[in-house]
């Protein structure tokens, strides 16, 4: 794969020789508004032999105002290819809001491709996950969530096909908790969460756009109305995009904080 490298003169701004900030800092901080004001997440940095010609300053320093900034994961270096414009990473926040909800609050355009939306036989495990018999009735919806036209996430719903009777004439519903809750009157009140770290296969990498054994970060979810599972997930994240924020309290703590 070729990457086309941008030149140096893109990078705005000059440095002040007559300054008491040393020339690494402001060497740091020109780049900080070369990434946040004009360059697109993914682009490439230009090269360190042409950014110290340009500010004339020794290699070094362009490499250790841009270790600064690898620091702070504005940028990102690819071994062998070059330094890259980080892409925001988006945190999985463990909470049961809709994926359409998430990315608009973000200011992001969602948008989802159905792989499939069908019903299966329960397998051993999916009987056992969604307390069924083995061989019962199960829906399966499995789709690519997308932000902004990129593959986000893979995700996979089961849900006990007695609890949405008819579900499929409708076709793939774009809010899948909306359409429980609005249609069937199933209000999820609470789920768990666990997360791991995968590589992924080549069907998960095809769909991520990533190479195979890229790592990702797996999800599986229980959703609850009252003690029953009603629903059961598997995610799919680009761990490139993503990341997991978990917040804590201590147990008894007086005050409840708000996330």
């Amino acid at each position: 794969m070729s990457y086309l490298v941008p030149p140096a003169a893109d990078v705005p701004g000059l440095l002040d020789r007559q300054s008491e900030v040393s020339v690494h800092i402001q060497l740091r901080e020109l780049f900080r508004n070369y990434i946040t004001t004009v360059a697109k997440a993914g682009r490439q940095l230009p090269s360190e032999r042409d950014l110290a010609e340009h500010f004339g300053v020794a290699r070094m320093t362009v490499r250790h105002a841009i270790a600064a900034l690898v620091d702070e994961e504005l940028l990102e270096r690819v071994v062998g290819v070059g330094t890259f414009i980080s892409h925001e990473k988006l945190d999985v926040q463990v909470k049961l809001t809709s994926y359409s909800e998430e990315m608009q609050r973000r200011g992001m355009r969602p948008a989802a491709r159905t792989l499939s939306f069908e019903q299966i036989p329960a397998t051993a495990r999916l009987a056992r996950e969604l307390q069924l018999d083995e061989g019962q009735a199960v829906i399966r919806f499995r789709r690519l969530l997308l932000a902004d036209e990129e593959p986000m996430s893979v995700d996979e719903n089961f849900i006990p096909a007695w609890r949405v009777p008819g579900i499929l004439e409708q076709g793939p519903p774009t809010s899948l908790y909306n359409l429980l809750s609005e249609q069937y009157g199933l209000v999820i009140e609470w789920g768990e969460d666990i997360v791991e770290a995968n590589a992924a296969t080549p069907s998960i990498a095809r769909l991520l756009k990533v190479d195979v054994g890229t790592p990702v970060l797996r999800m599986e979810r229980h959703a609850f109305v009252s003690r029953a599972t009603v629903d059961y997930s598997i995610s799919f994240y680009r761990a490139d995009r993503y990341k997991l924020r978990v917040p804590l309290q201590r147990a008894g703590a007086r005050t409840r904080r708000t996330y």
